[in-house]
């Protein structure tokens, strides 16, 4: 039973079983919750919060359950890799568009220190990884709003 839950939260509710793009769905439900919660600063942080808590408990079961290093079923790592990519930005339509296709960039090429922070066992190698990808993102965004207006 707790390792039906555990691959549940990891894969988020079976989006990482899809077939394609896994990863892409993933960051969008990522968007989407930071859509639903950012005219609330606390619950937003505590929905991260808990994520990422569970996140790292329940990626770390499922890779071993799974028997491979970071498995692509794997996608919690996304969803709050997009949280934290979203963090307070002005989510209109074009920062949200940006900052996408942004974060899967950041995701898929690894910048340093990412590519090392994959590299990690268990939880934190998955999900660590996405969050630099995000915080990449979150920061580059900010400078963009303010020196082009986007």
């Amino acid at each position: 039973m707790v390792n039906k839950i555990a691959r549940m939260i990891a894969t988020f509710f079976y989006v990482g079983e899809i077939p394609i793009a896994p990863g892409t769905v993933a960051s969008f439900a990522g968007a989407m919750i930071s859509i639903a919660l950012s005219h609330n600063l606390a619950l937003y942080l505590a929905v991260f919060a808990v994520l990422l808590v569970i996140g790292f408990l329940a990626s770390e079961r499922t890779e071993k359950i799974v028997g491979k290093h970071d498995p692509s079923c794997v996608v919690i790592d996304e969803v709050l890799g997009m949280m934290v990519a979203l963090f307070l930005l002005p989510l209109t339509s074009k920062v949200l568009i940006i900052a996408f296709f942004l974060f899967r960039a950041f995701d898929m090429f690894k910048i340093y220190p990412a590519n090392h922070l994959e590299k990690l066992r268990g939880g934190i190698g998955i999900i660590a990884d996405d969050l630099l990808a995000g915080l990449y993102t979150n920061i580059l965004m900010h400078v963009l709003i303010r020196t082009i207006s986007i």
